[in-house]
């Protein structure tokens, strides 16, 4: 497909993504600014300024001034701005010397093969920042000349991560004389469990991110990373009747007929399922660790714990979004010098410390018990090569496809096969010019 089609395909992509696909990456809302050049960093990021991520950037603001005698010029942008005006603004002398930017192929892949962002392997050799980062973190980080993640070059740096596990109601389970599963088998188990006693089971949504990330969990239990590289880096093909793909259709059928799942998933937002947990309506909730700090904050009636998803090798989950360096940037050395900083020891310990997780953290500096645990099991997941990424990232608009034919699944108006079909087909237009 020639260059100038494939870009007006995916900034329509980008709009459409922007407007649903946000929360199905754990993203958070933020920050930005535009003018400066000589010896003042423009910083653009869409973190709060209470998140893990903020406070930690905050500090390395200061210390980057510090250090550097230069400026930091940054004002508050929402993740949608960025989003919608970074491949117009990047490519004008208004472009910031340093933004966050989401990961993924239709987000920094496009921004990578169409020129708007710098190739920064050079400075990741200079100042080892691979040798701080995982091999599935960096897959996130480096792209091929046509923006497919898991290439050759280095397009940005992540320096925080996320997963999907399940949070637990200790307090429901010690009530109902139960244990937190460590296989699969017990947390079915346990499932059944609490469907005997007249509670059902799991938070869910399915009118957004959390079902789908839920029926990719399901997928990734029967698969291998040969799966997961032929799914997300069209590394192979995906059999779309196979037995990864027809045991996550099935299962989550199952999981409505059995009443592990309310009936009116269908209609429920991520939102809504979130409190269900807080407010201790449902003692499980599969979804990510963004959901962390909230819980931390707002889940306080009850003890409450998250581990990976039981019996899994696989996990979904990535890096954290990426300090990317717009190819017209003016100060691209300030901009790595920043990076930097917020690799270091101390800014990752504010990132772990405060329901976040660091990449390249000293452990012996987490003092938060609970955000210990929460990079523990993170850490876990690194060391067996266990992120798999996230069920939409194949395809721009993928996200929306796997809402809709997951509710036509949950609501009975079509079978496993049928949905497995149409989910094949929609991933395949949507990768082709990939492939």
């Amino acid at each position: 497909m020639a260059r100038t089609t494939r870009r007006t395909k995916t900034l329509a992509a980008l709009a459409a993504l922007t407007a649903t696909g946000i929360a199905l990456s754990g993203c958070t809302a933020g920050s930005g600014d535009e003018g400066g050049g000589g010896d003042t960093l423009k910083l653009w990021h869409y973190e709060g300024a209470d998140s893990a991520m903020g406070k930690a950037w905050a500090e390395a603001i200061a210390i980057f001034e510090e250090e550097t005698g230069a400026k930091v010029e940054f004002e508050e942008k929402s993740f949608e701005q960025i989003q919608k005006t970074a491949s117009q603004v990047l490519d004008t002398d208004a472009a910031p010397d340093l933004m966050e930017f989401n990961k993924g192929n239709a987000t920094a892949g496009f921004l990578a093969s169409t020129g708007l962002i710098a190739d920064i392997s050079d400075a990741v050799e200079e100042y080892g920042w691979d040798e701080k980062l995982a091999p599935s973190l960096q897959t996130t980080a480096k792209y091929s000349e046509d923006g497919v993640m898991g290439g050759d070059t280095w397009f940005g740096v992540p320096n925080y991560g996320e997963f999907v596990g399940v949070y637990y109601n200790q307090d429901a389970f010690a009530a109902a004389g139960l244990e937190i599963p460590t296989t699969y088998e017990e947390f079915v188990d346990v499932l059944d469990a609490f469907v005997a006693q007249g509670v059902t089971p799991l938070a869910e949504a399915g009118a957004e991110y959390p079902l789908g990330q839920l029926w990719y969990q399901l997928a990734l239990l029967e698969g291998d990373r040969d799966f997961v590289d032929s799914y997300q880096l069209y590394d192979g093909e995906v059999d779309w009747q196979g037995p990864e793909v027809t045991a996550a259709s099935e299962t989550l059928q199952e999981y409505v007929d059995k009443g592990y799942i309310a009936s009116d998933v269908s209609s429920v937002k991520a939102e809504d399922a979130g409190v269900s947990f807080i407010n201790g309506t449902s003692p499980i909730f599969v979804s990510g660790s963004w959901w962390f700090g909230r819980f931390v904050s707002e889940a306080t009636g009850f003890d409450w714990t998250m581990t990976a998803f039981p019996g899994a090798d696989l996990s979904l989950g990535s890096s954290g979004n990426l300090w990317v360096v717009p190819e017209n940037a003016a100060n691209k050395e300030l901009a790595y010098e920043f990076i930097d900083i917020t690799m270091r020891p101390e800014i990752q310990a504010i990132i772990g410390n405060n329901g976040g997780l660091p990449v390249a953290a000293d452990t012996a500096d987490i003092t938060d018990e609970k955000s210990a645990a929460l990079i523990e099991t993170f850490n876990g997941v690194l060391d067996a090569d266990g992120l798999s990424f996230y069920p939409d990232w194949p395809a721009p608009g993928f996200y929306d496809v796997i809402v809709q034919e997951l509710q036509g699944l949950i609501t009975g108006t079509q079978d496993a096969e049928t949905t497995n079909t149409n989910l094949g087909e929609q991933y395949d237009e949507g990768t082709s010019e990939f492939r």
